[in-house]
């Protein structure tokens, strides 16, 4: 009987001590789950930040690609318009130099047809891309009159025949006076400056047939010396009828549009 009993407090006691043993390594299997949970939780979390890193950054090289495909454009555009201004520039620059060509030009010929005239005050000159033919009073009228004589009207003949080579060539024709003040009747140096310029355009337009759309008369009166109106020699320069001629400036606008 005794030995029996000896032998179920040693069954017991194995039981037991396999109990404790299985109770050991279930908590530690427990504290093992629990420490990968808390992993695999802080691993979600790492992935939800990846994730969100990774939206962020495809927002951002979209906007990118975005931004990058407008400037593209906007380059094309300017490169376009910058060959577009180019050409513009390029077309000008031909108009410019065939004008410049086309008034040296003229100046040559309008020279050799009033070469005559040269030493009776009469001056052709290029400046500022405007020919200018200058027409001392002397040759074309009388003291203080607004009538043509004979030697003027045969220089403005031979002008004329030159300018009726060049059809869309204009002009404009001022007269100038000096600084002294004209008496006779109620006329003044301006009103006389005036007259003198539509006398030189109507006998272009009615003796040799210079078309008046290309005429254009204006007076300056004493308002644009070229010389010392306290001389005699100056006044003489001073008053004088000046022919602009202007190019054709329709076609150089039309190539800056």
């Amino acid at each position: 009987m005794l030995h029996k009993l000896k032998f179920i407090c040693l069954a017991a006691g194995v039981v037991l001590i396999c109990s404790c043993g299985a109770s050991k390594k279930l908590e530690s299997v427990q504290g093992e789950l629990e420490a990968q949970q808390q992993k695999n939780s802080q691993l979600q979390q790492e992935l939800n930040a990846a994730k969100d890193q990774l939206s962020t950054a495809q927002n951002q090289s979209k906007a990118l690609a975005d931004q990058n495909t407008a400037l593209s454009t906007e380059y094309n555009n300017y490169k376009a318009e910058c060959k577009k201004t180019e050409e513009k520039l390029k077309s000008t620059r031909q108009s410019l130099d065939e004008q410049y060509a086309q008034l040296q030009e003229i100046e040559t010929r309008i020279e050799k047809a009033l070469e005559e005239f040269a030493e009776r005050g009469v001056d052709v000159y290029y400046k500022d891309g405007l020919v200018y033919i200058s027409m001392q009073d002397e040759l074309l009228y009388k003291s203080g009159s607004s009538k043509l004589g004979e030697d003027g009207k045969k220089a403005l003949a031979s002008l004329a025949s030159v300018l009726n080579e060049y059809p869309k060539l204009n002009m404009v024709v001022v007269g100038n006076t000096d600084d002294k003040k004209f008496k006779a009747g109620s006329i003044d140096n301006w009103s006389l400056s005036t007259e003198r310029a539509n006398g030189v355009v109507r006998t272009l337009r009615d003796d040799y047939k210079v078309d008046p759309s290309r005429l254009t008369a204006a007076g300056k009166a004493k308002y644009a010396p070229i010389a010392d109106n306290t001389t005699p020699e100056g006044r003489a320069k001073n008053r004088r009828t000046e022919i602009v001629l202007n190019p054709n400036l329709e076609k150089l606008w039309g190539s800056m549009r």
